[in-house]
């Protein structure tokens, strides 16, 4: 059978309040059968007890077949008036072995010649009731009954054993079954199960209803849309503790955080694109200049002086190591990315690695008519991060003011200690970013565009570096300043 979980579920309702119901009716008649016969039990407890003391059971004088002081005719005429006035009980008189001495049944229906005495003794001893002894007229069967001591003076003789459901009793026991009050019940049972079973299963659909319609809301969900549309559930403090409205609640958290995780995957690969495309379009440049040259000399070298074929090398050797400058900073950037790089923490001067920095930039700056200033705190402050890695940052940092900056123009780095942490801002007096390109300006390389800056490869190097160390870069506004990039490191 191909059912849903609420129809395998309500399926099982059923069985199990059904069972229950079967349950509750046998144990039901059951409870009325055993305290029909405690009852019975109770009221002719002293039945036998009263047969016992009627004088007709013992012989007259001179009876010359009793035995044992007990008439056998005496008996048989004394049960069969018992049983006649009174048809729901069997008399039967038994030796003090159990064994059946007398009674008035018919020829061949007993189906005993003894009965335990174990029940007897259980009864005269006045334990709680009901309590069922052998019936002679059945193999295995037992019912109520009621018995006595019977005497011969102080003699005991035996015990008149009386069952109080005799056949009769059960025939028309048996035939009150199908009597009107009976199926008048039983039909009452079946419309109280009946009204219980849809209760019960509307109050099933009810409750389910949540979990019914969140799987209908997974069924439309479209996973080839650009976003996942799941109805948000607003919490309240009754649904808190709905497991199904929890799970509701979760499965609208699930799909928030995957378009989340869909967007930014969307925008990596956007970005990837654009790294690739503008690293082609960087890399072709050079590469065209490069070729171009040593085609002209490869074509023109009979023709060419001394001077013009150097001029052409020396430009050809400019653009090679361009290209190479370019692919050295994409290896480095692929190797951060990967996470096969990892900083190798140590504790340094941060004011020695400036003015190591410094020393690689004067020159160039010289040539460029800019001005490197530096303001460091006293005393030099104390920093735990990679060396090299950090050199590698001020690097790009230095190179893009430097490349930026205007004749006349500085560049300068403060470093100011604070709370665990030492805060570095490179700033430079050139155009700065536009506000178009600040968005994406660490997780793209942003192309030159008449004045503008150049983001580049080195920017995108800067910020992987960083986050290696736990921190980050950002571009920081400040009037009569260019552009201002400022990060935190780990004091010692």
């Amino acid at each position: 059978m191909n059912l849903t979980l609420s129809q395998r579920l309500s399926l099982v309702f059923s069985i199990l309040l059904l069972a229950c119901c079967g349950a509750s009716a046998w144990l039901q008649i059951r409870a009325n059968i055993m305290h029909e016969k405690e009852v019975v039990q109770g009221l002719s407890r002293g039945l036998a007890r009263s047969i016992a003391l009627d004088a007709q059971l013992m012989h007259a004088e001179d009876d010359t077949t009793a035995t044992q002081g007990i008439s056998p005719e005496a008996v048989r005429r004394l049960f069969s008036r018992l049983m006649d006035v009174n048809p729901s009980v069997e008399v039967y008189l038994l030796d003090m072995d159990g064994r059946i001495v007398g009674h008035a049944a018919p020829n061949g229906s007993l189906k005993r010649d003894h009965v335990g005495l174990e029940p007897i003794r259980r009864l005269l001893a006045n334990e709680p009731l009901p309590i069922q002894g052998d019936d002679p007229r059945s193999e295995t069967g037992r019912k109520v009954f009621s018995v006595a001591v019977l005497r011969a003076g102080e003699r005991k003789v035996g015990y008149i054993y009386v069952i109080l459901q005799s056949e009769e009793h059960d025939r028309l026991a048996a035939r009150a079954t199908a009597s009107s009050v009976l199926r008048t019940t039983l039909w009452s049972m079946v419309v109280v199960a009946a009204l219980v079973l849809i209760a019960g299963l509307i109050a099933f659909r009810l409750i389910t209803r949540p979990l019914r319609r969140l799987t209908t809301t997974m069924r439309q969900l479209d996973t080839k849309a650009d976003q996942l549309t799941l109805p948000v559930a607003v919490p309240d403090a009754a649904s808190q503790r709905d497991e199904i409205a929890v799970l509701e609640h979760a499965f609208g958290d699930m799909a928030s955080r995957i378009n989340d995780q869909w967007k930014t995957m969307r925008q990596l690969d956007h970005d990837r694109r654009e790294v690739v495309a503008n690293i082609s379009h960087d890399l072709r440049t050079p590469l065209g200049s490069l070729h171009g040259y040593l085609e002209t000399l490869s074509l023109k070298d009979e023709t060419l002086d001394a001077a013009e074929r150097q001029r052409y090398l020396g430009i050809a050797l400019a653009q090679s190591q361009k290209v190479g400058r370019l692919a050295q900073a994409l290896f480095e950037l692929a190797r951060l990315e990967h996470g096969s790089v990892q900083p190798e923490l140590e504790a340094f001067s941060l004011s020695d690695l400036i003015q190591d920095v410094f020393q690689k930039f004067e020159l160039q700056a010289a040539e460029r008519q800019v001005r490197l200033m530096a303001t460091l705190p006293h005393p030099a402050p104390m920093v735990r991060a990679d060396l090299g890695m950090i050199e590698r940052v001020l690097t790009n940092l230095f190179d893009n003011a430097l490349r930026h900056t205007p004749a006349g123009g500085e560049v300068e780095i403060t470093v100011q200690p604070g709370a665990g942490k030492v805060v570095v801002t490179v700033a430079d007096t050139g155009p700065g970013v536009p506000a178009a390109m600040r968005d994406n300006l660490f997780r793209r390389p942003v192309a030159l565009q008449g004045e503008y800056r150049v983001g580049g490869l080195g920017l995108l190097t800067v910020n992987r570096i960083l986050q290696l160390h736990h921190s980050s870069i950002e571009l920081v506004s400040e009037p009569d300043l260019g552009a201002v990039f400022r990060f935190t490191l780990d004091a010692a």
